[in-house]
């Protein structure tokens, strides 16, 4: 049986595994799409895996990687948004 740590991230892997397979078969492959999905994976899979009663001591390494996900995920908004507006800030 596998520890706690160790079924997120093969959880992970298999959904970043679809989300490339997904992106491909769609035509839409591009970087920003498949990090924004695979943060989405990320939060669904921390929400899943949560246990009920005791927090492990890996959930904080779990939440740490959970806010540089969302601090890349912001990120990428503002960019795009930038280039819709026709702003070239970090290009």
């Amino acid at each position: 049986m596998s520890t706690g740590w160790m079924r997120v991230v093969y959880w992970q892997m298999a959904w970043m595994i679809g989300t490339v397979l997904t992106l491909v078969a769609f035509g839409r492959h591009s970087y920003e799409l498949f990090f924004l999905l695979t943060v989405l994976g990320l939060l669904v899979i921390a929400d899943l895996t949560a246990p009920s009663v005791v927090q492990p001591q890996w959930r904080s390494r779990l939440r740490t990687l959970i806010v540089l996900g969302l601090i890349g995920f912001t990120i990428v908004v503002l960019h795009r948004l930038l280039e819709i507006q026709g702003i070239a800030i970090l290009s």
